[in-house]
């Protein structure tokens, strides 16, 4: 997720016109102005007044919008809260009720159904939870807010479209505190841009139906740049002679490149020897290790926490029958209070980390092994609290 610079959103708060407003002072002008947009986009002026009759501001969607801190856990710690014996078992059945939604996604957008499946998941327990916020609240609050106005915004307007088509109610639809809507939480730009009617009713409902969700998950995908019937991850051992400055996404070879230099499939053989891949170490040298092909990345457009998106698609995998990862035996890590530490003794030094936040993201990892190279250390993007001390 982009993130609009402070001065540029101070520039447009002070200098923009009421109808024109991006973000911030009066709520009520705010909104006033929204509908002005909407009706220079061309839809009706009744329709759009209907829209926004119940639009309000919500502190709970902006309260959680800071509150995050579940990302700062390690990925051990996090996938072993998110993927649980009831999700594997309910992940079965779910496989076998709708085995030829499945089996029409792979043979129309070539997304296999682990993936899919882990997120329907983790999102929202397949369908079970999908959230209590208001949408429109939720969407109309964040693009008020001058955080992120330029994702939020434009979410307003797909929901409009949505409402005009009859899938959307203003008061009705409700999810996730993001604005996200359905079984697998997709803004309402997405399902505008990638909605399909699994099940044939003739609209595309992605909190009832979990053919029109499934389908509509797998188009988005497909659209993000995912390649057709190629693995994503798959577990591996790595050698204790490996060059770790190598390892991170920031490092691609073609997966027999890695076998070479003694990186071994845990389970069954290489997937895919010819693909591009990378060496994932998400606690160090001693603990899990992956090797992560093209379509791994994608899944980065869905949710930006490295975290979560590992998770994810272990999890992936293990809905189609690879083996509980080895956990190994990692080094210490960092509270959040140590990381937002590090992340500051990062940012005095010229690094950038993407926010001092207390969350191990990609752009930390870079600077922490960038660092450790510097100084002679075992360069694999796992900080320490000896790290910390010696910076």
């Amino acid at each position: 997720m982009r993130f609009l610079p402070a001065a540029l959103a101070a520039l447009l708060l002070t200098a923009a016109p009421v109808a024109a407003q991006q973000c911030g002072g009066s709520f009520s002008s705010f909104v006033t102005g929204l509908k002005s947009e909407a009706v220079s986009r061309g839809h009706d002026r009744a329709t759009v007044d209907r829209f926004f009759a119940s639009a309000r501001q919500d502190g709970a969607v902006l309260k959680a919008d800071r509150a995050q801190g579940v990302f700062q856990l390690d990925f051990t710690t996090f996938a072993r809260r998110l993927i649980s014996a009831n999700r594997m078992q309910v992940g079965a059945r779910k496989a076998q009720q709708y085995a030829g939604t499945f089996q029409r996604i792979q043979q129309t957008y070539g997304v296999p159904r682990g993936i899919l499946m882990a997120f329907w998941a983790f999102e929202t327990d397949y369908g079970g939870y999908q959230g209590d916020f208001n949408t429109l609240n939720a969407l109309v609050t964040l693009a008020h807010d001058c955080r992120r106005p330029e994702l939020f915004r434009p979410q307003i307007f797909a929901a409009l479209e949505l409402y005009e088509h009859g899938d959307f109610s203003p008061t009705g639809t409700k999810g996730a505190w993001a604005g996200e809507i359905g079984q697998v939480q997709m803004l309402p730009e997405d399902i505008v841009e990638n909605g399909v009617d699994g099940d044939g009713d003739g609209h595309v409902r992605l909190k009832e139906s979990a053919q029109d969700a499934l389908m509509s998950g797998a188009k988005m995908l497909r659209s993000l740049g995912w390649r057709p019937n190629e693995p994503w991850l798959q577990e591996v051992t790595v050698p204790e002679s490996l060059d770790w400055t190598q390892t991170g996404l920031q490092t691609q070879l073609r997966a027999s490149q890695w076998a070479s230099m003694g990186v071994r499939p845990r389970s069954g053989a290489m997937l895919a020897p010819n693909l591009p891949a990378s060496i994932l170490l998400p606690q160090g040298r001693h603990g899990p290790a992956f090797l992560v092909y093209p379509n791994y990345n994608v899944l980065f457009e869905w949710n930006k926490s490295f975290v979560y998106v590992l998770t994810a698609a272990y999890f992936g995998t293990r809905l189609e029958g690879a083996p509980v990862f080895n956990a190994g035996n990692p080094d210490t890590g960092l509270s959040g209070a140590q990381m937002k530490q590090l992340q500051q003794k990062l940012v005095n030094r010229g690094y950038d980390v993407g926010g001092v936040d207390g969350i191990l993201g990609e752009k930390t990892r870079e600077a922490v092994q960038a660092v450790q190279k510097q100084m002679g250390l075992p360069a694999d993007a796992w900080p320490t609290p000896g790290l910390l001390q010696r910076m």
